[in-house]
C-alpha cells in the first residue's frame, strides 16, 4: 500500500494563507447552485452502470471550469483534473453517482418518478442513499477550487464514480474497476478524501473514525448436496436440510466463540435458504447465501478459514457434499482511514465545523467501495450530517428506504470540508 509523508506542523494556522473569508464567500456563492444540482440529480436518478445522463450533466458543467476532463471511466465515470501549474501534491476527491431500485414516498417538488430495467425487471429508481448530494457537493468544491487556482499548489482530481451500490448481475463496476483502469495514476494521487451524507446525524456535524471505519463485505454461497428420499423414510436420505440447519448454527459460533470481539466487530449472516418443494420430500440439494462483515484484516482471514473448516466438517459428518463459494460475486475491503492522515486533518475538521461538531464515532458494519481507493493511497472518509435539527434521530428515515430524506442545508458543510481539507493538505505539503 502506497504511503506518503504528511506534515503535521503548522496546522493550527493552516488554510489562513488562502484567505478564510475568501473561501467562505466562494462557498456561500456556490451553495444555491449546489442545491439546484442536487434537486436535478434527485429528480432524475439512474442505477449502477447506467448513469449516462447523470455523467453528461456533470461533464457539461465541468466543461465550464478550467479542468481536464475524462469520461467513460469504468463505463460511466467522469474524472476531472485541476492543474495549478505549480509543484505540489495530487489530491483526489470522490463522489458516487448511482441510485437504488427503491420507490420514493416523499412529497417533494423534485421527487423521483423514474423507472429503469434492473436484472430483467422494471423497477422504480430513487436516490435513497444521498449520492445526489455527494455529486452536488463535489461539483461545488470543483467550482470553488478552480476559482482559487492561482493560490493552489499541485493538482486536484475530481472523481465522479459509478456503481458504488454494486454493478448489475453479470457486470463489474465501481471503485474497483476505476482503480484497475488507472484513475489514481497520471497524475499519481497522493491522498484521497470522500464523504457521505448521513440522515441520522445533525446538520452541521461531521463524524470520523480512525482506522477501520466501515466493514469489509464478502458474500458467500454454500451448496449442500445430499440424497433425496420420501419424507416418511428419512433413513434412506442424506438430508441436506438438516445439514444446512447445523451449518447455520455452527457458522454463528465463528463470531461468538472464535473472534476477539473486544478488538473489532464482525458479522456472519445467512440471508437466504432455498431447498425442497414439498412437505413429504427430503430434497437432494439446499443452497445457503449470506454475507460476512469484518473490520479487521486478521479477523477477515480467520472467518475465511473457519468457514471452510466448518462447512467441510459438517458436510462430512452428515455424509453430504458441500461447496463453499467465498467471495461469491464481489468483495469490498475494509474502509480504512489512514491514522496519520486522519490525525493531520482533524484540526481542519474542527476549524471548519467547530470543535463541538466533530464527533469521534464507532465503526459500522456497512460497507463502502471507497475502500478500493484506500488500498492504493492514504484516504479519509467522513460522515456529514443531513438531519434537520427539529427531527429526532428516531424519526429520521433510514438510508435505502422509500422515506429516505436529507436536508439541503447539510451540503454546505460537505463543500467546506472537501475544500479546506484540500487547501490544508496542500499547505502542509508545501512546508
Amino acid at each position: 500500500m502506497k504511503r506518503t509523508a504528511v506534515a503535521l506542523a503548522c496546522m493550527l494556522v493552516s488554510g489562513l494563507s488562502y484567505g478564510q473569508s475568501q473561501v467562505d464567500q466562494l462557498i456561500d456563492k456556490v451553495e444555491p447552485q449546489v442545491i439546484e444540482w442536487r434537486h436535478h440529480f434527485h429528480q432524475y436518478p439512474e442505477l449502477s452502470n447506467r448513469e449516462f445522463e447523470t455523467a453528461e450533466y456533470i461533464t457539461n458543467y465541468l466543461k465550464t471550469l478550467d479542468v481536464e476532463i475524462t469520461t467513460e471511466v469504468a463505463k460511466t465515470g467522469v474524472v476531472a483534473v485541476l492543474d495549478s501549474g505549480k509543484p505540489g501534491p495530487v489530491i483526489a476527491l470522490r463522489a458516487d453517482m448511482d441510485a437504488l431500485p427503491v420507490p420514493e414516498q416523499n412529497d417533494l417538488p423534485y421527487k423521483s418518478t423514474q423507472t429503469a430495467q434492473y436484472n430483467g425487471e422494471t423497477v422504480p429508481v430513487m436516490h435513497a442513499c444521498g449520492h445526489d448530494t455527494h455529486m452536488a457537493m463535489l461539483m461545488g468544491t470543483a467550482k470553488v477550487l478552480t476559482e482559487m487556482k492561482d493560490q493552489l499548489r499541485g493538482k486536484v482530481k475530481f472523481i465522479f464514480q459509478p456503481a458504488e451500490e454494486g454493478a448489475p448481475e453479470g457486470e463489474q463496476g465501481g471503485a474497483e474497476v476505476m482503480v484497475k483502469e488507472g484513475v489514481l495514476k497520471n497524475p499519481d494521487v497522493d491522498v484521497i478524501f470522500g464523504l457521505h451524507i448521513n440522515a441520522n446525524t445533525d446538520i452541521g456535524k461531521v463524524r470520523y473514525t480512525p482506522k477501520g471505519a466501515m466493514a469489509a463485505v464478502d458474500p458467500f454461497k454454500i451448496v449442500i448436496k445430499g440424497k433425496q428420499a420420501h419424507g416418511a423414510y428419512p433413513w434412506k436420505s442424506v438430508d441436506p436440510i438438516v445439514t444446512a440447519a447445523q451449518m447455520v448454527m455452527s457458522l454463528q459460533t465463528i463470531v461468538s466463540r472464535e473472534l476477539k470481539l473486544i478488538d473489532a466487530a464482525a458479522v456472519v449472516t445467512v440471508g437466504s435458504i432455498h431447498g425442497g418443494n414439498r412437505s413429504n420430500i427430503i430434497p437432494e440439494e439446499v443452497e445457503l447465501v449470506g454475507t460476512i462483515r469484518t473490520l479487521d484484516k486478521d479477523a477477515r482471514e480467520h472467518v475465511y478459514e473457519a468457514m471452510q473448516r466448518k462447512v467441510k466438517g459438517i458436510a462430512m459428518s452428515m455424509g453430504a457434499q458441500a461447496n463453499l463459494t467465498l467471495p461469491l460475486d464481489y468483495s469490498y475491503p475494509i474502509t480504512f482511514n489512514d491514522p496519520q492522515l486522519t490525525a493531520q486533518m482533524l484540526p481542519t475538521l474542527k476549524r471548519t465545523a467547530g470543535e463541538d461538531n466533530v464527533l469521534l464515532s464507532n465503526p459500522v458494519t456497512g460497507a463502502e467501495d471507497f475502500s478500493f481507493f484506500q488500498e492504493e493511497v492514504p484516504g479519509l472518509y467522513l460522515w456529514v450530517g443531513g438531519k434537520p435539527l427539529d427531527v429526532s434521530e428516531k424519526e429520521s428515515p433510514a438510508h435505502h428506504t422509500p422515506e429516505f430524506k436529507v436536508d439541503d442545508k447539510g451540503m454546505k458543510l460537505g463543500v467546506e470540508l472537501l475544500t479546506h481539507m484540500t487547501l490544508d493538505y496542500m499547505q502542509a505539503a508545501d512546508k
